[in-house]
């Protein structure tokens, strides 16, 4: 199975759990583009919208591409009042759109799906001269190292291969991927870190664990095994988890 559909299987809860971006970056992004009513803009991957309004909050018109079918029919009701929204259900690697054309083109946490030649490449040549290229991630860190010690020891139990959903960030990895916009022809190429801290308590946490798509891929009998352990060490630990987010964001231009 695509990976990529699993996130189709539950919206609702998709887009109750899936966290969204701080202000911040959403100000940072739109200054860099300076977004605006006459401005066209893109959205790679828009899931349920956690990345959407403030851009369609400055009057541009904002295209989202979005693969999965439920998500598509989702976020189209949600924008329903806005006069310059569409959406496109497709992948972004297939669906024909016009070269040189838009202002802006971003990806909230989905650009890592699309293969890297055919995804930066793409961009490039949708985007119109001086138009701006936005992609950002969010990175959970567990706050607790000791609660995170005792759910890696159910990782280890149930799937040997895998660690954790939840990591450390490296900001090497910040640089490797500005490496990797330059590469593709793009100037004025930054990044930028953010940071935002969630709390859950263990049912809270198992639903959005269940947003990930390895999580969802696991059999059923083996996921709630691992859930059922999962949520012991969080009671064990107060009942809560902290859950540390670092946002990292990289603009750049199309000369």
């Amino acid at each position: 199975m695509d990976l990529r559909l699993t996130f189709n299987e539950d919206v609702l809860n998709y887009d109750k759990m899936r966290p969204t971006y701080i202000k911040d970056l959403y100000e940072d992004v739109i200054k860099f583009a300076n977004l605006d009513s006459n401005k066209n803009a893109l959205e790679i991957g828009i899931g349920t919208g956690q990345a959407t309004l403030p851009f369609l909050n400055t009057g541009c018109e904002l295209t989202a591409i979005e693969l999965g079918e439920n998500m598509a029919k989702f976020s189209k009701e949600k924008f329903a009042k806005f006069q310059n929204f569409d959406i496109i259900n497709d992948d972004f690697e297939n669906v024909n759109l016009e070269n040189s054309n838009y202002d802006l083109i971003y990806s909230a946490t989905a650009f890592h799906w699309i293969p890297q030649e055919v995804g930066y490449t793409k961009v490039f040549n949708l985007l119109k001269s001086d138009g701006v290229i936005a992609l950002f991630w969010n990175h959970p860190s567990p706050a607790n190292d000791k609660l995170n010690f005792e759910m890696q020891k159910a990782y280890n139990k149930y799937s040997p291969t895998q660690i954790s959903t939840i990591h450390k960030f490296s900001e090497e990895k910040c640089m490797q991927i500005a490496e990797t916009v330059s590469k593709y022809g793009f100037v004025d190429v930054a990044y930028k870190l953010y940071h935002q801290t969630r709390v859950f308590d263990a049912p809270q946490y198992m639903s959005l664990l269940n947003t990930n798509s390895d999580h969802r891929a696991r059999q059923d009998e083996t996921r709630i095994l691992l859930e059922s352990e999962l949520s012991n060490a969080i009671n064990n630990f107060g009942g809560k988890i902290a859950i540390n987010d670092t946002i990292d964001l990289y603009l750049a231009r199309k000369p």
